[in-house]
């Protein structure tokens, strides 16, 4: 049999390249003939930067930066010189990853590192920029990046507000007047797999800003500020994006690139696929299954991540697609009805969390030994 394999990482647990080992391991102690092909894949998110390096030949630069809350720290991004063109991932300046649970504020962060980070690819000569979305620590609705950039954001009265979500509900007027005229000359990528509007039910705020630090008055008072930036963006800049789906990405971040620097919107697991030249593999192999999955599945994996768009994939090929994950959070009968041919839970419920993030390689591999036995 022949596996292509396409999982995303297992969160604080196992990178994807483990993933990928441990399912290969397991279904090898069943079929030891079984032949693979692996892509190293991201949604945008955290491990955008290292699926990127798995197939393009580029420059790592560390850049000296600023983290969400505005101290110093150390950043990569990826460079292309002969293309001129730059990958950056927002989580490497942005990222809850930078923060103690305990300082995660969704009012108080920003993106202000990442806009150093696209302000130093451009200074090298940077004319394309992708940046990953995805893993944020912010709901600043983009305004750290393009303030960084030359945009002031200023108040009924006139003086310039620092670009934290506690302030997007003061924004009333934007001046552009620092912003520099090559800047429209750059053509910018918002790599994600998020289909939310800015702001509402579905918004940024309701949806993410919880996991970010944010209680329930936070919330709402981080919804109503990014419709009003919204509002003073369609005003000042005559852009009315904030109801493009997927403008909610990274706090708003998507919506600020699009509205300040007139970013193209496209899917994370699109954008790795067609990089890994998924469609000539399955046009030139026979591929007998698809194998994707993430650390925990539930109502939102088909809604536009990963594992949606390897299911599309199999599908545009008949090619069965199964799924294995360490929490399924959702009923499996729905998945299968979208087309999921089987979803593997690896968890042992009787053990607690720690154990199973612990022994997640050990799990992953007994289920696929144990599955392809049947």
């Amino acid at each position: 049999m022949r596996f292509l394999l396409i999982p995303d990482k297992f969160k604080g647990s196992l990178s994807a390249r483990d993933v990928i080992q441990a399912i290969s391991e397991g279904i090898v102690e069943a079929r030891p003939s079984a032949q693979f092909h692996h892509i190293l894949a991201s949604d945008g998110g955290d491990g955008f930067l290292d699926a990127v390096r798995n197939y393009l030949e580029v420059e790592r630069i560390i850049v000296d930066t600023l983290d969400p809350l505005g101290r110093p720290v150390q950043a990569p991004y990826l460079y292309d010189s002969q293309n001129q063109t730059a990958y950056l991932e927002l989580a490497a300046a942005s990222g809850l990853v930078l923060l103690k649970e305990e300082e995660r504020d969704a009012m108080q962060t920003s993106t202000i590192g990442s806009g150093i980070q696209i302000q130093h690819a451009i200074s090298k000569g940077a004319r394309r920029v992708y940046l990953g979305l995805g893993g944020s620590a912010t709901n600043d609705g983009g305004m750290g990046m393009a303030s960084t950039l030359g945009y002031k954001f200023l108040d009924q009265y006139g003086n310039a507000l620092e670009p934290t979500g506690a302030n997007l509900r003061l924004v009333q007027h934007i001046d552009e007047s620092e912003v520099s005229p090559n800047l429209g000359e750059i053509s910018f990528f918002a790599i994600n797999d998020v289909n939310n509007p800015l702001y509402g039910p579905e918004g940024a705020a309701y949806v993410y800003a919880e996991q970010k630090g944010a209680d329930q008055k936070e919330i709402g008072l981080l919804d109503d500020g990014l419709k009003q930036l919204h509002k003073t963006v369609a005003r000042i800049l005559e852009k009315e994006v904030a109801d493009v789906p997927g403008s909610g990405a990274a706090g708003g971040s998507a919506f600020g690139l699009k509205a300040f620097f007139g970013a193209e919107y496209i899917s994370g697991i699109d954008f790795i696929l067609n990089l890994a030249g998924a469609d000539r593999l399955l046009e030139e192999e026979k591929i007998d299954f698809i194998i994707t999955g993430e650390g925990r599945i539930d109502d939102q994996t088909l809604h536009g991540k990963l594992i949606s768009g390897v299911l599309t994939l199999g599908q545009r090929y008949e090619v069965p697609v199964m799924a294995v994950c360490g929490m399924l959070d959702t009923d499996s009968a729905i998945l299968k009805k979208q087309g999921l041919k089987e979803i593997l839970e690896v968890r042992d419920p009787e053990k607690p969390l720690s154990y199973n993030m612990e022994n997640a390689f050990m799990l992953i591999k007994k289920a696929f030994s144990d599955f392809f036995r049947q």
